[in-house]
């Protein structure tokens, strides 16, 4: 464990931290079923640019797991989406600083990666429907003849354009106030070059 991106008390802390923010605010916006907008990945991109795409995508599939026991067991086949979201901003912000422009990119390249990993899970495992905000989209598309993929689709790349980039944003701003001497790997090393 030379290497990992765990190797100090204050590490975990703050990949606990993100998970925590991931079920947090994910559960809110779930429970007020706001179209277009998931916030349960914000803490995951954050531990993804400070410590890496290892911990981001510890982080964000310990935050599925643990969010579907606690609350909604729909959001654990999500999982691999949080997973993934956690390897793109870490490999992301291990070559570049994360400062605005590079996280509103990284939130564009979620936008499309998210839906199209969490799409066939909604089609497959829900059948189209989760209980979001965006299942009245849905519904409408697929009453007005779309098929099923199709509808389960639009409203997710569209909340996903609004969510991955805001959160993408929020974090670059976040860092921008994190003291200088707060490194944990490379990742960090490089939001505050």
């Amino acid at each position: 464990m030379k290497n990992s991106p765990f190797k100090s008390t204050n590490a975990m802390i703050f990949a606990t931290l993100g998970i925590v923010i991931n079920i947090v605010f994910g559960t809110v916006v779930q429970t007020l079923q706001i179209p277009f907008l998931f916030l349960d990945t914000i803490g995951t991109i954050f531990v993804a640019v400070v410590l890496g795409p290892f911990a981001g995508a510890l982080t964000g599939g310990l935050s599925n797991v643990i969010q579907g026991i606690i609350t909604n067991p729909k959001t654990i086949p999500f999982a691999i989406v949080n997973i993934t979201v956690g390897v793109v901003v870490g490999v992301i912000a291990k070559k570049y600083k994360f400062n605005l422009k590079v996280a509103a990119v990284t939130g564009i390249i979620l936008s499309i990666v998210a839906p199209l990993i969490g799409t066939p899970i909604v089609v497959w495992v829900f059948g189209g429907v989760t209980g979001g905000g965006t299942d009245i989209i849905f519904a409408w598309l697929l009453a007005s003849g779309q098929k099923i993929f199709t509808a389960a689709f639009i409203p997710r790349i569209t909340g996903n354009l609004i969510d991955k980039i805001g959160s993408c944003l929020l974090v670059a701003m976040v860092l921008q106030y994190l003291p200088k001497n707060l490194t944990f790997s490379e990742g960090q090393h490089n939001a505050q070059k």
